[in-house]
């Protein structure tokens, strides 16, 4: 596992989800992974979540995010409290509890964050960046 100093991007589930079914941008994901990626453990449920509602167990789906290296960062006070500062702004964009978890850790680590979510990119004081 990586520390905290080789992370280099925050991943959003749709991301990761873009990876696993090599969509459209699954490249940019790939090189984000093998550069040192991190996820809020709030994102890592919905892909799980995603995951198992197309019919794969929570086995199957773990086996192949152990393969890809991510680091879930746990969802603590302090992310959420930077999550719920985000709260106003991103409720203008409709954006969920699940997005900010994304951007508050982004923030929070300094990194740039991948998304495919096009609205992101209007929000303010965080580096957003797009694989599609």
């Amino acid at each position: 596992m990586r520390t905290r100093t080789e992370l280099r991007y925050v991943l959003d589930a749709s991301v990761v989800l873009a990876y696993l079914q090599r969509e459209r941008g699954y490249e940019r994901v790939r090189s984000a992974l093998d550069a040192g990626a991190a996820i809020s453990a709030v994102n890592i449920a919905e892909v799980y979540a995603k995951v198992v509602a197309r019919g794969l167990s929570v086995d199957q789906i773990a086996v192949r995010l152990g393969a890809i290296g991510l680091e879930v960062v746990a969802f603590d006070e302090a992310h959420a409290r930077k999550s719920a500062a985000l709260y106003s702004k991103a409720r203008s964009l409709g954006l969920s509890l699940g997005d900010r978890a994304c951007l508050a850790l982004g923030h929070r680590l300094g990194l740039p964050v991948l998304t495919a979510d096009q609205a992101w990119k209007r929000m303010p004081g965080i580096n957003v960046e797009l694989i599609r």
